[in-house]
Order: C-alpha cells, then sequence, then structure tokens
C-alpha cells in the first residue's frame, strides 16, 4: 500500500543535547547517572530520580477541550471508557469520522494542538508537530495537523478517562494514569516520511533516524558471537493492534538480551532507551521507567534484522527493543514506522 510523499521537512538534531535530554528536562544529571547504574546491574530503581510530575497541563486541557463540547460534537468524538476502540492503534488511521480543522471551532482546535504539544518534550515537540503537519498532508486534506482526529473516552476528573489523536504515521495518547500499569496510557505510534517514501540509507531529514543510529552504535560494539544472536531474519508483520502483541515468555524473545551484554555494552542500551524515550513529556518518560524493569532488565532483548536493509550497507533499518512486558518495534524500511507497547508484569 503507497503513501503520498509530500516534500521535505528538516530537523537540526544537536546530539550533545539529544544525549543529555534529561538533564535539561528532567532533574539533571543525577537522573542520568542513576539510571545508567540500573542498567549496570545496581539496585535503585531506574525512575527513582526522575521528579514525580506537577499538575499535568495535557489533562487540564483535555478537561476544558471536554467541557467545550458540543452535543453533535459529542457524538462524534466521545466514547464510554470502555469502548473497545480505545485500545486499538495503527500506522495511518483515523479513530473517528470528525476531522479537526473541519468539526472543531479555532478556540477547540488551539486546545487540541497545546494537548499534542504538551505530550512531548520541550526539545522535541516543534519537531514533532512538524512532522504530523508534514505526513498528514495532501492534495485531499491540505490542512497537516487539522486533517487528524481525535476521541474521547469517559469523563475527565472521574479517575477513568482518555484523549486519543490519530493520523498517519501518529496515534498519542493523554490519560492521566487512568489506566493502571499501560506507559503512554496504552499502545502508541509514531513515524516520518521524510523526502519520499523510500528514503535514502541515511534517511535524510527523518526526525526519527537518530534512534536507528543509537541502535546501530550497540550492535558494531558486539563481538562476532553475540552478532549472531542479535541478528535475526525476518521482523514482526505490521498488523494494526496485533503489531505490538507482547511476549510475555522470556525464553521467546528474538535477540540478544541485556544479561549478555557488557558493561560498556550495557551504556550503549542505556543510551538506546533514553534516545527513545527522548521525544515524550517526562510524565510519560517516568512511567516507562518504572514499567519496564518490573520484568527483569535482563530480560530486555535488542534484536536486529537482515530484512529490507535499505542500500544493503549492514545499517539495520529494522530493529526493536523488546521485554515480556514490552515492545519498542522500529521499522525504518521504506521509512519510518514505529510501534510501541509497555505495559505492567503480568
Amino acid at each position: 500500500m503507497s503513501e503520498p510523499s509530500t516534500g521535505s521537512v528538516r530537523a537540526d538534531r544537536n546530539d550533545l543535547n539529544r544525549r543529555n535530554f534529561l538533564v535539561h528536562s528532567l532533574s539533571g544529571l543525577a537522573a542520568a547517572s542513576t539510571m545508567s547504574a540500573a542498567w549496570l546491574g545496581g539496585r535503585q530503581p531506574l525512575h527513582a530520580a526522575i521528579p514525580e510530575p506537577a499538575a499535568s497541563t495535557s489533562e487540564s486541557l483535555v478537561t476544558q477541550l471536554h467541557k467545550s463540547l458540543t452535543s453533535k460534537q459529542k457524538e462524534l468524538v466521545a466514547f464510554p471508557f470502555d469502548h473497545p476502540l480505545r485500545s486499538k492503534v495503527d500506522a495511518n488511521w483515523h479513530i473517528t469520522k470528525a476531522v479537526i480543522a473541519r468539526d472543531f471551532s479555532n478556540d477547540q482546535q488551539a486546545l487540541i494542538r497545546e494537548i499534542f504539544l504538551s505530550l512531548h518534550s520541550e526539545q522535541y515537540a516543534d519537531q514533532v508537530m512538524a512532522q504530523v503537519e508534514h505526513d498528514n498532508r495532501s492534495a485531499k486534506r491540505p490542512s497537516g495537523f487539522g486533517s487528524c482526529s481525535i476521541a474521547l473516552f469517559g469523563q475527565p476528573g472521574t479517575g477513568k478517562f482518555e484523549f486519543v489523536f490519530t493520523g498517519r504515521h501518529v496515534t498519542r495518547r493523554c490519560d492521566g494514569d487512568s489506566i493502571d500499569g499501560a506507559a503512554f496510557g496504552g499502545p502508541i505510534f509514531y513515524g516520518h516520511a521524510a523526502e519520499s517514501f523510500n528514503e535514502k540509507p541515511d534517511h535524510p531529514g527523518n526526525i526519527y533516524w537518530y534512534q536507528a543510529k543509537r541502535a546501530n552504535a550497540l550492535f558494531q560494539a558486539l563481538d562476532g558471537k553475540q552478532r549472531k544472536i542479535a541478528l535475526r531474519g525476518d521482523p514482526r508483520a505490521e498488523r494494526q493492534t496485533k503489531t505490538v502483541a507482547l511476549q510475555r515468555d522470556p525464553t521467546k524473545l528474538a535477540g540478544i538480551p541485556v544479561s549478555e551484554l557488557t558493561p560498556d555494552q550495557r551504556k550503549l542500551a542505556h543510551a538506546t532507551m533514553l534516545d527513545l524515550l527522548a521525544p515524550f513529556r517526562p510524565a510519560d518518560v517516568r512511567e516507562c521507567m518504572k514499567l519496564v524493569p518490573e520484568a527483569g532488565l535482563e530480560n530486555i532483548h535488542f534484536a536486529f534484522y537482515k530484512t529490507r536493509d535499505i542500500g544493503n550497507d549492514g545499517v539495520w533499518d529494522i530493529w526493536q527493543v523488546q521485554g515480556p512486558n514490552m515492545v519498542w518495534f522500529f521499522r525504518g524500511s521504506p521509512h519510518v514506522h514505529t510501534w510501541v507497547n509497555i505495559q505492567a508484569k503480568a
């Protein structure tokens, strides 16, 4: 299935800032050093140094949006909290027929935009917004971000509500911790087709390719025996929500486990995790840092896939981080698709 190509988004990323995003957006060097210690076998919880979030701007904005909805709008976007649509995720979809630019007032559109921005770190929010604007603009949908759709589940203030934003290469959630034991409020998706549908080996302009570069630095640090364990054939298939199905049995996880890495290699694994989390708000980062170690950091596996290696350059475009309670699947061919699901230990 083809997707339209709509031009180029160029993002100027500073590698030092990216590596140290916790220093700038969370709690400083103590957070980074504590998490490194955890990956190297320390006992302190991975999330311990990240401060508890203050009153959430994102959730308060969702409450404002919900209060502003007319009866007609509620018919389009409001559902019971337990509606099955709430747990769905896909690479290119609209969760409702409501189009932001068409079915909401200017003030409501501004609220939706601010909610979306607030779900991301200050460092990455503008880049992510530019990606969504770019990937959702076409001849049929000229409004970019405004061509996306939303849904609201449950009632704000009751402890059971969730806002979901969807479009091409984007699924984001704002749940106010209503969903016990689920990072990001449930499965999310992010991606980017920068200069074209079929990207070049170095993925010019792709705002997420830095994550693959970091993961490949880990692969390059592996010795021959380790690479045989880490490098696999075909990756998981993309099948909408089934893509993020968890493998709870640690003995069936693909790739090399953290337990088989040297201390220096663990530092690279830890740096990869930080780069994966860099685009997101501190509250969601903290939730991830809390949930990921529940099944044991030694059970986290890094897998790289030979399939669809763009340019046959041995820089693996497709890879994943997987554990009994998580999957972070990065499919970088022909452009970036990333599927994320992190749950509490079963």
